[in-house]
């Protein structure tokens, strides 16, 4: 069928005028032009060519079109037979979050777990043999640092912290600051703009100290150096701090190590500008995860890191790096155990202890998770030899990455991505393991990063979306000034939401980064989910960019490879976009436009269908009547399914909950639960008020509320276990506990009560916004061959909602401000944004691409769609609802 569609395609073609003198198709339709130079080598026929290409798919797209650009891939041993033995819970997900925290090998924790069964660790401030275990343990992996760093014991001191924030804010808090003097002038903080919070943030340790802060950006460090006479102002000793990161965590980005010397000699801006002694901080937090740092060769004075982000395990550990020549200088007010040398508690009296490492590490350290540390490089030198191999086997997984996205382009020509990155992806010792990058439309338009990160979700992608904690390159890069900032602010976009566009400008962006044990198959996934759900099809690239990209590293490669790869083997399709006159909801996905008022109709509103969902997440449970309560309908989301950590579980956890079936029965009060292959059990709907043992109290966590809830019994415990095959309780709402819905909803909203619902008492849709977001789905997937049909049902039980209604106007139920069903009044709260729980297949827990994809092209990447409604009035709580009742609304 493929061969056919092409030979279709091939004599559309010979059509045209335009033509490519050497083998008469015309070059701008061609929908394979960029694998043209082997059709005229082989003097065949094009549309035998482009049979040749679709058969040949399964051939080219392979991992010799990687190793075409790049040949460092793995480590000495099998590098498959590692990830499968090593990072087996990783299967069936693509992890491209290792600039968050990389993933720890399971050899580590049982080698560490084996290690603390074995032998007993005390406390190390201790004398008896235990407590000298742990000391002389806890010595050998400072050691153990140095040495990862080219370093020594004489050269630098580890302190352990929680964290680069924590020796961050320790270096804050201990470093000589100056305020003027008559002599002298004041300390200057000085940092890269490309910096993490945490290291802007020392600003508001220093502020009330009349110390000076001067953000210096990138291209000043360079553009502004000078010589300076090194005796001028070598009497002057005021203490000033240059920081900045050896490689950004938004771009990647790696700057110059020689900064280091150039600041400390005064040879680089600012400290070319400044009389005085200039000291660096190097934050090594995002570099050291994947890169070698020599610290003979490049010696600042403070090097602040985590060791999650190195080695997955231990987390909320990390350590500062001082280098002893300057540890003298450092300043510390508050002592804690272990810290002083000599004190008395009567007196103000006070000698810290003569070791660095004992001076600023105040209390007893973690010296358990210090000793995982042992294990955890044991472990890195064992799978990948070193970080000399690490980083180039990152590096190559991101280029590539780079390569294909960067030329990546929709059927009309227009780029999918904006790449922000100050470099081309050349060199390991410039750029880092990390792709940062916001997604376009084939209009040009931003697409927001958190639609991207929910179908990124959906299809199990591990990804990272916002500005990353760093401002300076965020607002660089997209070019957001101070005074978009604090509008955005006024607008309600804060930092870590889910805000991504202001006016159609991007808020923040989407970040990949690669870890040690990535591999090729995750680079294919990552960008294969690209072209699938957000390429304008025919998929094209950017031949001459692709070319000239390749030619950096490489002369050898098949550009046919990569393109094969991206379009996966799909023929051409000519655009049929039809063109309407009226308020057009226009597919972005090459179908044919659909007016609003298609399959509009005269007929009243009424109540179509009513469900509820005793159980927060798991399927459905239909009827024609029920009674409402004061939290909404009667046990509505009055259970809930937590993990073995008192986690609730939701479907984006796990999509098997959609195939527990709960079951009210009011007359016996009981709660059935049935599922294929289990046996039913009742629950019951009402615990006594002085519960048992086994219906003990607890607190959990709801959307952000904490809430009073009672533990159901072994029984139903047993049950959700043994089917969801992972350690579960059910869990119900304490009657005793009351939860109110929170303030910052569109409409204002009087105290109202919740059940363990996520946002409001009750959600309706309306089925003719269902049908033409049907209708828009089934005209994309004509335009593809993406063949997933949902039918109108299908739909409404993806989008789970408690009232059903037969509305005349598709979407009108966004501008309702009241609504009446049958006698029952009902206030509108707003309207309810999506996630990727909705590519969640009700009926089998398998997850798919829509209805999210198009829900999002519709509403321009607003992804809403049903109304929150809430009681209008106590008196209200009390009705019972009825399928077949009329429905008035009021606009707002």
């Amino acid at each position: 069928m493929r061969g056919k569609s092409f030979r279709y395609k091939c004599l559309l073609l010979k059509q045209t005028v335009t033509v490519c003198q050497r083998c008469s198709v015309d070059l701008e339709l061609c929908p394979l032009n960029t694998a043209i130079r082997h059709v005229q080598d082989a003097k065949m026929p094009l549309h035998e060519a482009m049979e040749k290409e679709s058969l040949n798919f399964n051939q080219l797209c392979t991992f010799e079109s990687f190793e075409d650009v790049w040949n460092h891939y793995g480590y000495k041993s099998v590098f498959q037979d590692v990830i499968e033995r090593e990072f087996s819970r990783i299967k069936g997900i693509t992890y491209l979050d290792h600039a968050g925290t990389t993933l720890y090998p399971e050899s580590l924790v049982r080698e560490f777990y084996q290690d603390i069964c074995t032998n007993v660790y005390g406390n190390p401030h201790s004398h008896n043999p235990s407590s000298r275990l742990t000391h002389d343990t806890v010595e050998h992996v400072r050691y153990r640092i140095l040495q990862h760093f080219n370093t020594t014991p004489d050269e630098y001191s580890v302190i352990f912290t929680s964290g680069s924030t924590a020796a961050l804010k320790l270096v804050a808090e201990s470093f000589p600051w100056r305020p003027p003097t008559a002599a002298e002038p004041a300390s200057q903080f000085c940092y890269l703009t490309d910096n993490h919070t945490s290291v802007v943030g020392i600003r508001g340790v220093i502020s009330a100290l009349g110390v000076v802060s001067l953000p210096v950006s990138p291209e000043e460090i360079e553009a502004r150096a000078k010589d300076v006479d090194q005796s001028e102002g070598s009497s002057c000793q005021t203490p000033h701090l240059f920081c900045y990161p050896a490689q950004s965590n938004f771009s990647g980005r790696k700057y110059p190590l020689g900064y280091v010397r150039g600041i400390q000699a005064r040879q680089l801006y600012p400290a070319c500008d400044s009389k005085g002694r200039w000291f660096v901080l190097l934050d090594a937090a995002s570099f050291a995860s994947c890169s070698p740092l020599d610290l003979q060769e490049h010696s600042a004075n403070f090097v602040p890191f985590s060791f999650y982000k190195m080695f997955g395990f231990p987390t909320g550990l990390g350590a500062l790096l001082v280098r002893n020549d300057t540890a003298a200088l450092l300043r510390k007010t508050y002592f804690g155990g272990g810290t002083a040398a000599a004190y008395l508690a009567g007196d103000n009296y006070y000698v810290p202890a003569s070791n660095m490492s004992s001076r600023f590490e105040d209390g007893t350290v973690s010296f358990l998770d210090i000793i995982a540390l042992n294990h955890s490089f044991d472990s890195l030198h064992t799978l990948t030899g070193g970080m000399d191999k690490i980083q180039l086997h990152t590096f190559g997984l991101t280029r590539y990455t780079y390569m294909l996205l960067s030329s990546l382009c929709h059927g009309n020509g227009q780029p999918v991505a904006q790449i922000y990155s100050d470099s081309e992806f050349e060199n390991p010792s410039t750029q880092g393991a990390i792709l940062n990058f916001n997604l376009m439309d084939c209009h040009g338009q931003m697409i927001g990063y958190s639609q991207v990160d929910k179908l990124a979700s959906l299809f199990n992608i591990h990804l990272r979306t916002g500005c990353f904690c760093n401002a300076g390159a965020c607002q660089l890069f997209l070019g957001i000034t101070n005074q978009v900032v604090k509008s955005n602010l006024q607008a309600g976009h804060v930092c870590g939401d889910n805000i991504d566009l202001v006016d159609g400008r991007p808020t923040g962006s989407v970040r990949v980064s690669f870890g040690y044990m990535s591999t090729f198959q995750d680079c294919q996934n990552f960008l294969n989910f690209v072209a699938d759900c957000f390429v304008e099809k025919p998929v094209k690239v950017d031949q001459d960019k692709l070319d000239r990209l390749k030619s950096n590293t490489s002369s050898k490669g098949s550009s046919r490879c990569l393109l094969t790869m991206l379009t996966n083997g799909k023929p051409d399709h000519i655009d049929e976009r039809e063109h309407a006159s009226t308020d057009l909801v226009v597919n972005q996905r090459g179908g044919k436009a659909i007016t609003k008022d298609a399959k509009s109709h005269e007929k009243a509103q009424t109540l179509t269908n009513i469900y509820i969902y005793p159980i927060k997440s798991c399927a459905a449970f239909e009827v024609t009547d029920w009674p409402m309560g004061a939290l909404g309908l009667l046990h509505d989301r009055g259970w809930m399914v937590v993990n073995g950590n008192g986690v609730c579980l939701n479907q984006k956890r796990e999509p098997r909950l959609c195939l527990i079936h709960p079951q009210i029965y009011l007359p016996s009060n009981t709660l059935l639960l049935q599922a294929s292959g289990m046996n039913t059990i009742c629950v019951p709907l009402k615990n006594h008020s002085e519960p048992p043992q086994s219906h003990r109290l607890c607190q959990n966590m709801v959307c952000g509320d904490r809430v009073e809830t009672v533990d159901c019994g072994d029984e139903a415990a047993s049950w959700l276990s043994e089917f969801l095959g992972q350690p579960c309780r059910l869990i119900r709402q304490s009657p005793d506990f009351s939860r109110v819905m929170k303030k910052g909803h569109e409409k204002e909203i009087s105290s109202t009560a919740l059940s363990l619902v996520n946002e409001a008492q009750y959600l309706i849709v309306n089925r003719a916004s269902v049908d033409l977001l049907q209708r828009h789905i089934t005209n994309r997937q004509e335009s593809s061959d993406d063949h997933q049909p949902l039918d109108t049902q299908t739909l409404i039980s993806r989008f789970r909602a408690n009232l059903v209604i037969s509305g005349k106007e598709p979407f009108e139920e966004d501008d309702w401000s009241h609504l009446i069903i049958g006698n029952t009044h009902f206030q509108v709260a707003g309207r309810c944004g999506r996630c990727q729980m909705i590519g969640v297949d009700q009926s089998t827990g398998a997850k798919t691409k829509e209805p999210l994809l198009s829900l999002s092209a519709y509403r321009k990447g607003k992804v809403t769609f049903g109304v929150y409604l809430v009681h209008q009035s106590l008196e209200d709580s009390n009705s019972t609802l009825s399928v077949g009742s009329s429905v008035k609304s009021e606009m707002s």
